[in-house]
């Protein structure tokens, strides 16, 4: 039995103004620490598997660390089990969770985390992924995964990329909250967290703590949302029997 779960769970991969993962770099190398080496990375949701390597790859070599790409390897279920760290990059969710799926990934990738106690980082669908499912994702199904059920390594939904209403816009379409309200009207749905761009959620064991620049937007079913900065505690989150969430 390894120690407590890690995650890393960050909302964009890419800020405004900065380059890839620049807004959170400090973040990775703090979460990280010196004992890892070496970051198993999964581009499955993106198509071109080796540019994404690349962009992956430098930038985690300018931090000090090496990076194997999963898709590079013959076998990857054993690379799953000789990691120790494991970085999903963003991109399409149902790309990604398809591509777990078809990959006999899910169990080996939960048992690392849950059991091994490896740290996981997600950006984007990587984050997405991370959750109960990935029925609040914003992404198109492109393809058909077996499941919307994901990797479970918390037991709600996260939001990503989460955009306010802009009251100046004309646009009439569905705003992310009423698409999010429209998700709770179905029975036993969990919380979600809807993370915008520059905020990220830092797991460790039992603690769940929001850090970043911006701030989080909390959906619990049948409750009004509420809005929460950067350094809230969401402890409660992680557990199953949340009295918050009727």
């Amino acid at each position: 039995m390894g120690g407590p779960r890690r995650l890393l769970l960050i909302s964009n991969s890419t800020l405004h103004g900065g380059g890839y993962l620049g807004h959170c770099q400090q973040h990775i190398q703090s979460f990280l620490g010196q004992k890892v080496k070496r970051v198993l990375f999964i581009p499955y949701a993106l198509h071109d598997r080796d540019a994404y390597a690349r962009t992956a790859r430098e930038k985690f070599e300018s931090l000090g660390y090496g990076l194997d790409s999963i898709h590079e390897s013959c076998d990857p279920v054993e690379a799953v089990r000789k990691s120790e760290a494991i970085f999903i990059g963003g991109g399409n969710t149902f790309r990604l969770l398809k591509a777990l799926y078809d990959n006999s990934l899910i169990h080996e990738i939960r048992k690392r985390v849950l059991e091994d106690g490896i740290p996981y980082m997600g950006s984007s669908a990587g984050t997405n992924v991370a959750t109960v499912s990935i029925n609040t994702t914003n992404d198109m199904p492109i393809v058909y995964p077996p499941s919307l059920q994901a990797l479970g390594l918390v037991p709600f939904n996260i939001n990503p990329h989460y955009l306010d209403p802009d009251i100046k816009r004309t646009h009439m379409g569905e705003t992310r909250e009423e698409r999010i309200r429209q998700y709770h009207e179905e029975p036993n749905t969990p919380p979600v967290l809807g993370l915008r761009e520059g905020t990220m959620l830092l797991v460790e064991g039992d603690k769940a703590t929001l850090q970043g620049v911006t701030g989080a937007r909390l959906f619990l079913r049948g409750k009004k949302p509420t809005e929460h900065e950067p350094g809230t505690d969401f402890s409660f989150l992680l557990t199953d029997s949340n009295p918050l969430n009727p």
